[in-house]
């Protein structure tokens, strides 16, 4: 049998080559805030996403504002709460739907925080499983193993469902296929020092680093509270 002459071979996989599809696009849900979804590109589902940063730095406003987007459509999302730090009224009023939120609250265990999300994720059914561990302690968050990351996101591969983690440092590492860093810049108050003050609002600069691209962003979140 006569070997196919070279240029014929190639002209056949350039006809081929044709027929080749690039892989879909990775479905997102929106973040909620025009400026972080234009630099992060939305949540990505089947993958896991990392929020993390101290104390007052907005981490907690963004997910609020992921869960109100996911809720809003009508989307059935799970909260893993590790320390029992979630509000309902504070939730609902930044436009959080309770009644398609499941709030599964941990008795101060960020093992068994792990293992509800798990559970969470391989039951099916949700759009969104975010977990909390906002308020646990560096200790016991670090006493969560990178293998035990690596199966959680094992778990929401192939899923429609997107995994969310809110923590004061990254813990994730490089199990999460999203990191969204947030960091307090400036905080602005009224009133007299000593006397009342009261709380007009916060800068918070959301740092969002996906596949090694990191892009800035400055998020000014507004609140108002009595001090």
């Amino acid at each position: 049998m006569s070997a196919v002459p070279l240029p014929k071979r190639l002209e056949s996989l350039l006809e081929n080559s044709q027929n080749w599809q690039a892989p879909p696009p990775v479905d997102t849900i929106p973040i909620g805030i025009p400026e972080i979804d234009i630099a992060a590109g939305g949540l990505p589902r089947g993958c896991l996403t990392e929020i993390f940063g101290p104390l007052s730095s907005g981490r907690m406003s963004l997910l609020l504002s992921i869960l109100a987007e996911a809720t809003a459509r009508a989307e059935v999302c799970a909260l893993v709460d590790a320390e029992d730090a979630f509000d309902p009224c504070s939730a609902a009023a930044a436009g959080v739907r309770l009644e398609r939120l499941l709030w599964v609250r941990c008795p101060h265990s960020a093992e068994q925080a792990l293992k509800a999300a798990d559970l969470l994720v391989q039951g099916g059914g949700f759009g969104l499983v975010a977990m909390d561990l906002g308020d646990t302690s560096l200790q016991s968050a670090w006493r969560i193993s990178l293998a035990s990351w690596f199966r959680l996101r094992r778990a929401v591969e192939h899923t429609p469902t997107a995994l969310v983690t809110v923590a004061r440092q990254s813990n994730a590492k490089t199990c999460a296929s999203l990191q969204l860093e947030c960091t307090r810049q400036r905080t602005d108050w009224s009133g007299t020092c000593g006397v009342s003050r009261l709380l007009r609002g916060a800068e918070t600069q959301v740092t969002a680093a996906k596949k090694a691209k990191k892009s800035g962003i400055c998020l000014p979140v507004f609140t108002a509270a009595a001090i």
